[in-house]
Protein backbone atom coordinates (compact mmCIF):
# COMPACT_ATOMS: atom_id res chain seq x y z
CA UNK A 1 0.00 0.00 0.00
CA UNK A 2 2.92 2.33 0.68
CA UNK A 3 4.26 1.72 -2.82
CA UNK A 4 0.87 2.45 -4.38
CA UNK A 5 0.54 5.61 -2.28
CA UNK A 6 3.97 6.83 -3.42
CA UNK A 7 3.11 6.12 -7.04
CA UNK A 8 -0.06 8.19 -6.63
CA UNK A 9 1.86 11.07 -5.05
CA UNK A 10 4.34 10.96 -7.93
CA UNK A 11 1.62 10.73 -10.58
CA UNK A 12 2.92 13.86 -12.34
CA UNK A 13 6.23 12.11 -13.01
CA UNK A 14 4.31 9.06 -14.25
CA UNK A 15 2.29 11.27 -16.61
CA UNK A 16 5.40 13.04 -17.94
CA UNK A 17 7.22 9.75 -18.61
CA UNK A 18 4.16 8.39 -20.42
CA UNK A 19 3.84 11.53 -22.54
CA UNK A 20 7.55 11.34 -23.36
CA UNK A 21 7.06 7.87 -24.79
CA UNK A 22 3.98 8.94 -26.75
CA UNK A 23 5.76 11.95 -28.26
CA UNK A 24 8.91 10.11 -29.26
CA UNK A 25 7.41 6.82 -30.47
CA UNK A 26 6.95 7.83 -34.11
CA UNK A 27 8.82 11.12 -34.20
CA UNK A 28 9.76 12.14 -37.77
CA UNK A 29 7.83 9.18 -39.12
CA UNK A 30 5.70 9.94 -42.19
CA UNK A 31 2.92 7.49 -41.30
CA UNK A 32 3.11 8.12 -37.56
CA UNK A 33 0.72 6.05 -35.46
CA UNK A 34 -0.47 4.21 -38.56
CA UNK A 35 2.56 1.97 -38.04
CA UNK A 36 0.96 0.63 -34.87
CA UNK A 37 -1.57 -1.21 -37.05
CA UNK A 38 0.65 -2.17 -39.98
CA UNK A 39 2.58 -4.85 -38.06
CA UNK A 40 -0.47 -6.79 -36.81
CA UNK A 41 -2.16 -6.38 -40.20
CA UNK A 42 0.91 -7.77 -41.95
CA UNK A 43 0.93 -10.68 -39.50
CA UNK A 44 -2.74 -11.34 -40.19
CA UNK A 45 -2.11 -11.42 -43.96
CA UNK A 46 0.76 -13.90 -43.53
CA UNK A 47 -1.10 -16.20 -41.12
CA UNK A 48 -4.28 -16.04 -43.20
CA UNK A 49 -2.34 -17.16 -46.25
CA UNK A 50 -0.51 -19.93 -44.37
CA UNK A 51 -3.38 -21.34 -42.32
CA UNK A 52 -6.43 -20.42 -44.42
CA UNK A 53 -5.07 -20.85 -47.94
CA UNK A 54 -2.36 -23.49 -47.56
CA UNK A 55 -3.65 -25.56 -44.63
CA UNK A 56 -7.37 -24.85 -45.24
CA UNK A 57 -7.98 -23.91 -41.61
CA UNK A 58 -11.51 -22.73 -40.93
CA UNK A 59 -12.77 -21.61 -37.51
CA UNK A 60 -16.34 -22.30 -36.54
CA UNK A 61 -18.71 -19.36 -37.16
CA UNK A 62 -19.22 -17.09 -34.18
CA UNK A 63 -22.11 -18.21 -32.00
CA UNK A 64 -24.51 -16.38 -31.97
CA UNK A 65 -22.90 -13.57 -34.03
CA UNK A 66 -22.68 -15.69 -37.18
CA UNK A 67 -19.31 -14.16 -38.18
CA UNK A 68 -17.42 -16.54 -40.45
CA UNK A 69 -14.05 -14.93 -41.16
CA UNK A 70 -10.62 -16.35 -40.38
CA UNK A 71 -9.09 -12.85 -40.48
CA UNK A 72 -11.55 -11.47 -37.90
CA UNK A 73 -11.21 -14.62 -35.81
CA UNK A 74 -7.44 -14.14 -35.65
CA UNK A 75 -7.64 -10.35 -35.26
CA UNK A 76 -9.73 -10.69 -32.09
CA UNK A 77 -6.95 -12.74 -30.50
CA UNK A 78 -3.84 -11.28 -32.12
CA UNK A 79 -4.34 -7.68 -30.95
CA UNK A 80 -4.59 -8.63 -27.23
CA UNK A 81 -1.59 -10.94 -27.63
CA UNK A 82 0.36 -8.14 -29.33
CA UNK A 83 -0.38 -5.82 -26.41
CA UNK A 84 0.89 -8.35 -23.86
CA UNK A 85 4.01 -8.96 -25.95
CA UNK A 86 4.66 -5.22 -26.30
CA UNK A 87 4.18 -4.44 -22.59
CA UNK A 88 6.50 -7.21 -21.43
CA UNK A 89 9.13 -6.36 -24.04
CA UNK A 90 9.06 -2.67 -23.08
CA UNK A 91 9.17 -3.62 -19.40
CA UNK A 92 12.38 -5.57 -19.98
CA UNK A 93 14.29 -2.43 -20.91
CA UNK A 94 12.45 0.11 -18.78
CA UNK A 95 15.04 0.18 -15.98
CA UNK A 96 18.17 -0.34 -18.05
CA UNK A 97 16.99 2.34 -20.48
CA UNK A 98 16.91 5.05 -17.78
CA UNK A 99 20.23 4.71 -15.90
CA UNK A 100 20.54 8.43 -15.11
CA UNK A 101 17.13 8.60 -13.48
CA UNK A 102 17.76 5.43 -11.47
CA UNK A 103 21.16 6.60 -10.21
CA UNK A 104 20.53 10.27 -9.49
CA UNK A 105 16.83 10.76 -8.75
CA UNK A 106 14.91 9.48 -5.76
CA UNK A 107 11.49 8.24 -6.85
CA UNK A 108 9.33 5.12 -6.92
CA UNK A 109 11.10 3.20 -9.67
CA UNK A 110 8.07 1.07 -10.49
CA UNK A 111 6.90 4.20 -12.32
CA UNK A 112 9.39 3.48 -15.11
CA UNK A 113 7.60 0.22 -15.86
CA UNK A 114 4.06 1.52 -15.33
CA UNK A 115 4.67 4.43 -17.75
CA UNK A 116 5.48 1.87 -20.45
CA UNK A 117 2.25 0.02 -19.67
CA UNK A 118 0.23 3.23 -20.01
CA UNK A 119 1.99 4.11 -23.26
CA UNK A 120 1.25 0.66 -24.71
CA UNK A 121 -2.36 0.91 -23.47
CA UNK A 122 -2.92 4.03 -25.59
CA UNK A 123 -1.78 2.11 -28.67
CA UNK A 124 -3.86 -0.88 -27.59
CA UNK A 125 -6.95 1.33 -27.30
CA UNK A 126 -6.50 2.64 -30.84
CA UNK A 127 -6.11 -0.88 -32.21
CA UNK A 128 -9.12 -2.21 -30.31
CA UNK A 129 -11.26 0.70 -31.52
CA UNK A 130 -10.37 -0.23 -35.10
CA UNK A 131 -11.05 -3.92 -34.43
CA UNK A 132 -14.45 -3.14 -32.90
CA UNK A 133 -15.31 -0.94 -35.89
CA UNK A 134 -14.32 -3.61 -38.42
CA UNK A 135 -16.25 -6.32 -36.59
CA UNK A 136 -19.18 -3.94 -36.21
CA UNK A 137 -19.27 -3.32 -39.96
CA UNK A 138 -19.13 -7.07 -40.56
CA UNK A 139 -21.90 -7.95 -38.13
CA UNK A 140 -24.29 -5.03 -37.86
CA UNK A 141 -22.71 -3.19 -34.91
CA UNK A 142 -24.01 -5.54 -32.22
CA UNK A 143 -20.48 -5.29 -30.78
CA UNK A 144 -21.34 -1.81 -29.46
CA UNK A 145 -23.49 -3.52 -26.82
CA UNK A 146 -20.38 -5.20 -25.42
CA UNK A 147 -18.05 -2.17 -25.26
CA UNK A 148 -18.10 -2.16 -21.39
CA UNK A 149 -16.97 -5.79 -21.36
CA UNK A 150 -14.23 -5.06 -23.92
CA UNK A 151 -12.99 -2.20 -21.71
CA UNK A 152 -13.02 -4.52 -18.68
CA UNK A 153 -10.98 -7.09 -20.61
CA UNK A 154 -8.48 -4.42 -21.69
CA UNK A 155 -7.96 -3.17 -18.13
CA UNK A 156 -7.59 -6.67 -16.70
CA UNK A 157 -5.08 -7.63 -19.40
CA UNK A 158 -3.12 -4.43 -18.73
CA UNK A 159 -2.94 -5.23 -15.01
CA UNK A 160 -1.80 -8.78 -15.71
CA UNK A 161 0.85 -7.61 -18.18
CA UNK A 162 1.99 -4.91 -15.74
CA UNK A 163 2.77 -7.51 -13.07
CA UNK A 164 4.82 -9.57 -15.53
CA UNK A 165 6.61 -6.43 -16.79
CA UNK A 166 7.51 -5.34 -13.24
CA UNK A 167 9.19 -8.67 -12.57
CA UNK A 168 10.97 -8.73 -15.94
CA UNK A 169 12.12 -5.12 -15.66
CA UNK A 170 13.98 -5.60 -12.39
CA UNK A 171 15.21 -9.14 -13.10
CA UNK A 172 16.80 -8.03 -16.38
CA UNK A 173 19.08 -5.65 -14.49
CA UNK A 174 20.69 -8.62 -12.75
CA UNK A 175 20.32 -11.22 -15.50
CA UNK A 176 20.98 -9.53 -18.86
CA UNK A 177 20.44 -12.77 -20.80
CA UNK A 178 16.76 -12.53 -19.85
CA UNK A 179 16.28 -10.09 -22.75
CA UNK A 180 17.14 -12.82 -25.26
CA UNK A 181 15.47 -15.61 -23.30
CA UNK A 182 12.17 -13.75 -23.15
CA UNK A 183 12.07 -13.52 -26.95
CA UNK A 184 12.12 -17.33 -27.09
CA UNK A 185 9.52 -17.58 -24.32
CA UNK A 186 7.18 -15.25 -26.24
CA UNK A 187 7.52 -17.33 -29.38
CA UNK A 188 6.66 -20.52 -27.51
CA UNK A 189 3.82 -18.84 -25.60
CA UNK A 190 2.30 -17.51 -28.83
CA UNK A 191 1.77 -21.01 -30.19
CA UNK A 192 0.63 -22.23 -26.77
CA UNK A 193 -2.16 -19.64 -26.90
CA UNK A 194 -5.21 -20.15 -29.17
CA UNK A 195 -4.55 -17.14 -31.41
CA UNK A 196 -4.41 -18.88 -34.79
CA UNK A 197 -6.31 -22.05 -33.89
CA UNK A 198 -9.48 -23.02 -32.06
CA UNK A 199 -9.92 -24.76 -28.72
CA UNK A 200 -11.64 -27.66 -30.47
CA UNK A 201 -8.56 -28.23 -32.64
CA UNK A 202 -6.38 -28.20 -29.54
CA UNK A 203 -8.60 -30.76 -27.81
CA UNK A 204 -8.46 -33.09 -30.80
CA UNK A 205 -4.65 -33.13 -30.91
CA UNK A 206 -3.56 -32.96 -27.25
CA UNK A 207 -4.70 -34.90 -24.20
CA UNK A 208 -4.58 -34.16 -20.47
CA UNK A 209 -2.69 -32.98 -18.50
CA UNK A 210 -1.12 -30.82 -21.25
CA UNK A 211 -4.52 -29.88 -22.61
CA UNK A 212 -5.61 -28.45 -19.25
CA UNK A 213 -2.33 -26.54 -18.87
CA UNK A 214 -2.62 -24.97 -22.31
CA UNK A 215 -6.32 -24.26 -21.97
CA UNK A 216 -6.08 -22.54 -18.59
CA UNK A 217 -2.77 -20.72 -18.88
CA UNK A 218 -3.44 -16.97 -18.33
CA UNK A 219 -3.06 -15.66 -21.89
CA UNK A 220 -5.33 -18.41 -23.21
CA UNK A 221 -8.03 -17.24 -20.78
CA UNK A 222 -7.64 -13.61 -21.88
CA UNK A 223 -7.61 -14.39 -25.62
CA UNK A 224 -10.66 -16.63 -25.17
CA UNK A 225 -12.40 -13.80 -23.33
CA UNK A 226 -11.77 -11.26 -26.10
CA UNK A 227 -12.91 -13.77 -28.71
CA UNK A 228 -16.08 -14.56 -26.75
CA UNK A 229 -17.11 -10.92 -26.76
CA UNK A 230 -15.80 -9.71 -30.12
CA UNK A 231 -16.16 -12.77 -32.37
CA UNK A 232 -18.94 -14.81 -30.79
CA UNK A 233 -20.97 -11.84 -29.57
CA UNK A 234 -21.64 -13.25 -26.10
CA UNK A 235 -21.21 -11.93 -22.59
CA UNK A 236 -18.30 -13.14 -20.48
CA UNK A 237 -19.00 -16.01 -18.14
CA UNK A 238 -18.47 -15.70 -14.40
CA UNK A 239 -15.74 -18.35 -14.56
CA UNK A 240 -13.86 -16.38 -17.21
CA UNK A 241 -13.98 -13.17 -15.17
CA UNK A 242 -12.87 -14.93 -11.97
CA UNK A 243 -10.02 -16.63 -13.84
CA UNK A 244 -8.77 -13.31 -15.18
CA UNK A 245 -9.10 -11.60 -11.80
CA UNK A 246 -7.08 -14.40 -10.20
CA UNK A 247 -4.39 -14.11 -12.89
CA UNK A 248 -4.21 -10.32 -12.33
CA UNK A 249 -3.95 -10.68 -8.55
CA UNK A 250 -1.15 -13.26 -8.72
CA UNK A 251 0.74 -11.36 -11.43
CA UNK A 252 0.59 -7.98 -9.68
CA UNK A 253 1.44 -9.40 -6.26
CA UNK A 254 4.42 -11.33 -7.62
CA UNK A 255 5.58 -8.38 -9.73
CA UNK A 256 5.52 -5.85 -6.89
CA UNK A 257 7.14 -8.28 -4.43
CA UNK A 258 9.98 -9.19 -6.80
CA UNK A 259 10.54 -5.54 -7.71
CA UNK A 260 10.57 -4.49 -4.05
CA UNK A 261 13.08 -7.18 -3.10
CA UNK A 262 15.53 -6.43 -5.90
CA UNK A 263 15.31 -2.66 -6.37
CA UNK A 264 17.69 -1.75 -3.51
CA UNK A 265 20.83 -2.33 -5.58
CA UNK A 266 19.50 -0.95 -8.85
CA UNK A 267 21.65 2.24 -8.81
CA UNK A 268 24.83 0.13 -8.60
CA UNK A 269 23.74 -2.48 -11.15
CA UNK A 270 22.44 -0.29 -13.98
Amino acid sequence: MKVLRNIYLQRELLLNLTLRELRTKYRRSFLGWTWSMLNPLATIVVFTFVFKVLFKAQPEPGDPSGIDSFALFMLSGLIPWGFFSLVTSLGLGSILGNPTLVRKVSFQREILVISQVLFAFVQFSIEMAIVATVIGLASGFWVLLYIPQVLLLMVLLALFACGVALALGVLTVYFRDLTYLWTIVLQLAFYATPVVYTDSLLASEISDPWLSILRYQPMAIFVRGFRTVLYDGKSLGLGQILGMLLACAISLAAGFVIFSKLQRRLPEEV
